[in-house]
């Protein structure tokens, strides 16, 4: 099957805690850092995931916000260090490529927050997620 999700970071569940319809997934990303998925408990049960499954999280490039340092007082847990690789602008749109260990990111952001945090290439970023926008596959 071919995603459009562009996205796909390699790693190990850590972690599942099971509700009553959703979940908790803690992974290990290949890279070393650690992020928190939430899925369904169906979506569990159906990809067999326990601590020690292969996985692959899955973040859509919309879904992928970015700050020029580590941001606290919110609830996104789900922070990634990394550098700006490459920048491409449009009228309204940016398209961002951010080198994170272990992987690459693809963020989709307006081209008016390029320009306010001042993107190029080399510039040090944090790519936020929200757990609820990180999907799971099995690896």
């Amino acid at each position: 099957m071919t995603l459009s999700i562009r996205n796909q970071l390699p790693g190990t569940v850590t972690a599942v805690t099971l509700g009553e319809a959703m979940a908790s997934v803690k992974v290990r990303l290949d890279g070393g850092q650690e992020i928190t998925a939430a899925i369904t408990a169906d979506a569990v049960k159906d990809l067999g995931l326990a601590e020690g499954s292969s996985v692959k999280a899955l973040v859509k490039s919309t879904e992928v916000a970015l700050a020029t340092g580590p941001v606290t007082g919110i609830s996104i847990r789900n922070q990634l260090p990394g550098s700006v690789t490459d920048v491409a602008t449009g009228g309204a749109m940016g398209s961002v490529k951010v080198s994170v260990q272990g992987g690459e990111l693809t963020a989709a952001i307006t081209k008016d927050a390029v320009e306010d945090l001042g993107l190029n290439a080399g510039t040090s970023v944090v790519a936020l997620i929200k757990s609820t926008e990180i999907s799971l596959s099995a690896a």
